[in-house]
């Protein structure tokens, strides 16, 4: 039996610059900062979370360079496919101060039948949504 989940992936094409947004914008904390050779292992996670997020960079060890190359494509135009989602105690506090950063917004917050939430994109286009859900 599965007991928990304890990590998630973004693709990224900067990790200094998702830490910029992922920390500095945020709020996460680093979890790793790991240096494999052909990788940066760089996990972040919501201060006091087990919970990890792998900010990772395509290609090796897990993908050849010409699939690591297309990944990087639909990634810069959006299309890399992942997103994550935040819980917050104040919905539209936190989408007002993340407004100030700079953040690119996607929708803002509105009521859903799950409670309510907002949606905005990292520098690299993965969606992310925040609520009180």
């Amino acid at each position: 039996m599965l007991t928990r989940n304890n990590l998630s992936s973004v693709f990224v094409l900067d990790q200094d610059q998702a830490l910029e947004f992922y920390v500095g914008v945020l709020g996460l904390e680093v979890s790793a900062d790991v240096d494999f050779g052909p990788m940066r292992w760089l996990t972040v996670r919501v201060p006091g979370d087990r919970k990890e997020i792998l900010l990772e960079r395509p290609g090796p060890p897990a993908q050849d360079e010409k699939t690591a190359e297309q990944v990087r494509d639909l990634v810069t135009k959006g299309a890399g496919g992942g997103w994550l989602a935040f819980t917050t105690d104040d919905v539209d506090g936190t989408f007002e101060r993340l407004v100030a950063a700079g953040v690119d917004v996607t929708q803002e917050p509105m009521d859903q039948p799950y409670g309510r939430d907002f949606g905005i994109r990292d520098p690299f286009g993965n969606h992310l949504r925040i609520g009180d859900v």
